[in-house]
């Protein structure tokens, strides 16, 4: 959580800007402009997202406004879309939050494999929920994971699909992870489910070493196969997201159906979908333990977006005048 800049709105919509979430050193990497933001009755903190700039305002709108319909485990809770076709935002719930980058911040470095593998099953699990609605999430990387309490959220949304229409070559575009970027992708192919699962094996790469494109030799040994296997420039020798779910699963995960929400456009209401015989799905009654610099980073967070709130509203509350 930085400080906002002379270039931040101070308010987006109804809110008003606290903080931003990302630090300066990432933000080249992040495709949206995050915000921690409150009513101006100080009733409801949320998290607010702009496009960044070079991205399509009205593609990004689009994107969040799917992002809003879906119901999929593991994704970001859109409870609010507004602004203008020119400036779009969205609005979610907020909950003390770090993203990826930050977690390795707060923790001192790569993270543990054991925690690697509950990060990516939680990511997997939710990626292949979507997947089988035909859902393309098109903008993991690690900065669009968030790392609650309850362990990560999958956030930026189709940000591939709003930062280059199809057939234009993405490679060097602001906010977009080269690393992240599958080759068909990069060369302005349409996004698929094989291009999220290159992204999430560049995300368990960055989680477990540091950066998105790492040397063999420096990933956990138990994990080598499995992000060379998600990192094969050719999809089809790519895993599933189903497939790389099992392969990270912890134990305790069981089988049986999941819930998620249909596309736009189909019939409203969450649909019970029957997982591909063998399918794998989390026991969310054990939450991801994270380490205490983590925990202790999060409740930080919490505490000094508290202390924003309460200054602010003490402000409001200020004698603009002397008494007669």
């Amino acid at each position: 959580m930085e400080r906002l800049r002379q270039d931040d709105p101070p308010y987006i919509g109804p809110y008003a800007t606290l903080a931003r979430l990302d630090a300066d050193s990432t933000e080249r990497t992040v495709p949206e402009r995050r915000y921690l933001a409150r009513t101006a009755d100080g009733g409801r903190t949320v998290l607010v997202c702009l496009p960044r700039a070079g991205a399509d305002p009205s593609r990004w709108a689009i994107e969040a406004e799917w992002a809003r319909r879906l119901s999929v485990a593991r994704f970001l809770n859109v409870a609010e879309v507004g602004g203008t076709a020119g400036s779009p935002w969205y609005a979610a719930p907020y909950t003390p939050v770090l993203p990826l980058p930050a977690v390795l911040g707060a923790y001192g470095g790569p993270l543990p494999e054991n925690l690697v593998r509950g990060l990516g099953a939680a990511l997997a699990e939710g990626t292949a929920a979507a997947h089988a609605q035909g859902v393309t999430h098109a903008g993991l990387s690690p900065a669009a994971v968030l790392v609650t309490p309850g362990g990560p959220l999958l956030t930026c949304f189709g940000a591939v699909r709003a930062a280059a229409p199809d057939g234009t070559p993405r490679t060097g575009l602001p906010g977009l992870d080269p690393g992240c970027l599958a080759a068909e992708e990069a060369a302005g192919g349409p996004p698929g489910p094989l291009g999220d699962v290159f992204a999430l094996g560049a995300v368990l790469a960055y989680a477990s070493t540091g950066h998105t494109v790492p040397e063999q030799g420096e990933l956990p040994p138990g994990l080598r196969r499995l992000v060379a296997a998600c990192l094969a420039r050719d999809p089809g020798d790519r895993p599933s997201a189903q497939e790389l779910l099992r392969e990270l699963a912890a134990p305790g995960a069981r089988t049986g159906p999941t819930e998620v929400s249909p596309l736009p456009g189909a019939r409203t209401g969450p649909t019970e979908v029957s997982p591909l015989p063998g399918a794998t799905v989390l026991d969310h009654a054990a939450p991801l333990p994270l380490p205490g610099r983590v925990v202790a980073a999060l409740a930080h967070q919490s505490a000094r977006l508290l202390g924003m709130e309460l200054a602010a509203a003490q402000e409001s509350f200020a004698p603009t005048g002397k008494a007669h």
